[in-house]
């Protein structure tokens, strides 16, 4: 796998977790870097408990799905930098089907011998929309 491949797959491998609702697992995959200036993995999970609403009629997933697209990846040796745009779909039993949160990802990966992971993840919301069925919090 090229490295580009193996990075965008890291990119692909949080929106899979977080709509899984698996946190301690989010945690752990960013956990060796920092996300919107949280480190380690236990605060970036519990970051993500305290923040995003679990619905347990769906086994405990956020009813969301992280759609990450046009990933541009540069290489430079064992580190590397990607952006990516993103867009949140929701669908729960009060919320039809729509976008709630759209915006940018900025990353920062760097790679040892067991690969490449992330050092760094910045989000940029750039827009929002009825967040109330996927966040813990008022962003008002």
């Amino acid at each position: 796998m090229s490295d580009a491949a193996a990075i965008t797959e890291l990119l692909y491998r949080y929106a899979e977790l977080i709509d899984d609702g698996d946190f301690d697992g989010v945690g752990v995959l960013l956990g060796r870097g920092t996300f919107m200036g949280v480190a380690g993995a236990a605060a970036i999970g519990e970051l993500f408990a305290a923040t995003t609403r679990r619905h347990p009629d769906s086994g405990g997933t956020p009813r969301t799905r992280h759609l990450v697209l046009n990933p541009i990846v540069q290489v430079d040796g064992d580190r590397a930098t990607a952006r990516s745009t993103f867009c949140v779909v929701q669908r729960t039993e009060t919320l039809p089907l729509q976008p709630i949160v759209v915006g940018r990802y900025r990353d920062a990966f760097a790679r040892d011998a067991d690969g490449w992971y992330f050092t760094e993840r910045i989000v940029q919301v750039e827009m929002v929309g009825d967040v109330s069925e996927h966040l813990l919090m008022d962003l008002g």
